[in-house]
C-alpha cells in the first residue's frame, strides 16, 4: 500500500485530505507542525510527501528539503503561495510538484494516481499509444523515429490525458492539473486552445481526432490505449 505524509496545520483541510485519500486505498500518516512531521519522516520513510509550506513552527521548506536529501519520495507542496518565487524555493528545496489552495481533491487524485502509474513498473518510463512513443524521463515524443517538439503545456496536458487513458477529464480537472492556480491568463478558452495545439501536433487529422477525443458536455478523453514499458 502506497504510504502519505500528510502535512498540514488546518485540522479541517487535514482530515478532508486523508478521508479522500484513505478512501482511495492510500495509507495516511498525518501531522500538523513541523516537529510533528520531521518525527513522522524520520520513523517511516513515505512514498509521497504532501506538505504545507507554511507551517505554525517554521517552513515546510525545511521539510521537503530533508525528505529530498533522504530518500525519494514523491513531494507536492500544498500552500496558498501562489508567487513564483514561492514555487521556485519549493522547486528549488527539492519539490517535485505544487498545489496552491483551494486546491479540488480530485485534481490532487489524478496528480497521485498519474505518478503512480508511471512508476508502477520498473520498465514504466515510456509508452506506446497508436503511432506515437513517450519517453517520460527523457520528455520526448516521437512518431516512429521522428521527434515532435512539445511546449512545457503541451507535454504536461500529453501525459495527463496519456497516463489517465479511457477516463473523461472535465475541463476543471484539466485547468487545475495545467496550471494549479488561477490567474488573468486562464479562461474558459484556455483548456480548449491547449487541446487544439495539441492535437495540431499529434493528430494525423485534426478535425477527426484518433488520440484526444471530446466528450460533448463532460470534457476529454485519450481514447487510444497505452501500452507501458515498451
Amino acid at each position: 500500500m502506497t504510504k502519505i505524509l500528510l502535512v498540514e496545520d488546518d485540522e479541517s483541510v487535514n482530515r478532508a485530505v486523508a478521508f479522500s485519500l484513505q478512501k482511495e486505498g492510500y495509507e495516511v500518516s498525518r501531522a500538523a507542525t513541523l516537529c510533528e512531521a520531521k518525527g513522522r519522516l524520520r520513523q517511516s520513510y513515505p512514498d509521497i510527501l504532501l506538505c504545507d509550506i507554511n507551517l505554525p513552527d517554521g517552513s515546510g521548506l525545511a521539510l521537503v528539503k530533508e525528505a529530498r536529501e533522504s530518500g525519494s519520495a514523491y513531494i507536492i507542496c500544498l500552500t496558498a503561495l501562489d508567487q513564483e518565487t514561492d514555487q521556485v524555493m519549493g522547486y528549488g528545496a527539492g519539490a517535485d510538484d505544487y498545489i496552491t489552495k483551494p486546491f479540488s481533491l480530485s485534481v490532487l487524485t489524478l496528480k497521485l494516481r498519474a505518478y503512480l502509474e508511471r512508476c508502477g513498473g520498473n520498465s514504466k518510463n515510456c509508452f506506446r499509444s497508436g503511432d506515437l512513443t513517450v519517453q517520460l524521463d527523457a520528455m520526448k515524443l516521437f512518431r516512429d523515429k521522428e521527434e515532435i517538439p512539445l511546449s512545457r503545456n503541451e507535454w504536461k496536458l500529453l501525459c495527463l490525458l496519456a497516463e489517465n487513458a479511457g477516463k473523461i477529464l472535465s475541463k476543471g480537472q484539466i485547468l487545475e492539473c495545467l496550471f494549479d492556480v488561477e490567474g488573468s491568463f486562464v479562461n474558459d478558452n484556455t483548456v480548449a486552445v491547449n487541446i487544439n495545439r495539441l492535437r495540431e501536433k499529434i493528430e494525423p487529422d485534426r478535425t477527426d481526432p484518433m488520440y484526444i477525443k471530446n466528450v460533448r458536455g463532460l470534457g476529454y478523453v485519450w481514447s487510444k490505449e497505452c501500452r507501458w514499458g515498451l
